[in-house]
């Protein structure tokens, strides 16, 4: 072997060795950062209550609507277990093409999980993506007044009362939670529900579900909530 050639040797190898010397540094540099990041944002960060603003405003300016509130846990700001409860109710009466009068109030519950999908997760805001299994049981009556009779050709009429149904279904959302100042934020979610079960009574599709809304097919909603973080 030539001394130039040792020459090249010895360089090849010093350099390789600065190569892996660096690459282990970075590489634990990197993870004391991320442990630091680990241990030093808790899992558990509290959770959050809200009150959503769309339903109570539709029982105001029409004949459903819905009251609803939900809690929230926040798991390392990425996670987000929720429960959801709310009240629906309505009072339709005299529908323009059937003349039937529809009653119901009864409550309902969701159950689901949020991720928060910003880059950013310990912002103060959040983008999320999430699921929701719901389900309610309710009971409805329905009248009909002033049923012509084909045969005797006089009004009659016929009414149920306190008919039992019930519903299961499925939701996928998507929602923007802004924080606006100290622990008060604002949100708003899409929805897509789905029907998964329905035990309509026996009498076809119902015209209101308890937080499912109108007719028992695919539907989407959107829901306007003041949270509380604490």
């Amino acid at each position: 072997m030539t001394y130039r050639t040792r020459i090249c040797s010895s360089i090849s190898r010093l350099t390789v060795s600065l190569l892996l010397l660096m690459a282990a540094t970075t590489a634990q540099a990197q993870l004391k950062m991320f442990r630091v990041e680990q241990d030093s944002i808790p899992f558990f960060r509290g959770f959050a209550v809200s009150f959503d603003l769309v339903g109570p405003a539709k029982l105001m300016m029409s004949d459903h609507g819905e009251y609803e509130g939900a809690l929230r846990i926040n798991l390392h700001d990425q996670w987000f277990p929720i429960f959801e409860m709310g009240y629906g109710r309505a009072n339709h009466e005299k529908d323009e093409v059937t003349e039937i009068t529809y009653k119901t109030s009864a409550p309902y519950f969701r159950v689901g999980m949020d991720w928060n999908i910003i880059r950013k997760k310990h912002g103060p805001n959040r983008i999320y993506a999430g699921f929701r299994y719901a389900f309610t049981s309710y009971k409805v009556d329905i009248i009909r007044e002033n049923l012509p009779d084909p045969v005797w050709q006089t009004q009659t009429g016929f009414g149920i009362k306190d008919l039992g149904c019930s519903m299961h279904w499925m939701e996928i959302v998507f929602g923007i939670d802004a924080k606006i100042f100290g622990p008060l934020h604002l949100g708003w979610s899409a929805r897509y529900k789905r029907p998964l079960k329905h035990d309509e009574g026996g009498i076809g599709n119902p015209w209101y579900v308890p937080g499912f809304g109108t007719g028992a097919d695919d539907q989407l909603a959107a829901n306007f909530n003041v949270i509380i973080d604490i």
